[in-house]
């Protein structure tokens, strides 16, 4: 269980530190892509530990590092794609607002 703490606190720091280095970061909350990198590290860390892949010589680096991992990039991918689309979106609706 020691491992999961790890692995949430990690993927939670990590999607903190996305957050912080998106010039868009305005366009989402603080919480959103830590709570994503959360999200993927403890489902993937459940997985893998329940397809065995834990606590085994060889193959303990799996339940350590993958989720981690797995959850910074999820972030990443949130961050890319949310901040592109709420941007257009603001777009649109300051543009709707101005012609009237």
């Amino acid at each position: 269980m020691l491992s999961l703490t790890i692995v949430v606190l990690v993927a939670a720091a990590a999607g903190f530190i996305v957050w912080a280095n998106d010039k868009r970061h305005t366009r989402y909350g603080t919480g959103l892509p830590a709570g994503v990198a959360v999200a993927v590290g403890a489902v993937s860390w459940i997985i893998f530990i329940a397809a065995g892949f834990g606590y085994q010589p060889g193959l303990t680096w799996i339940p350590w590092v993958l989720p981690m991992a797995l959850g910074t990039v999820a972030a990443i991918g949130t961050v890319i794609y949310l901040g592109r689309i709420r941007e257009g979106h603001d777009t649109q609706r300051l543009t709707q607002a101005l012609k009237l």
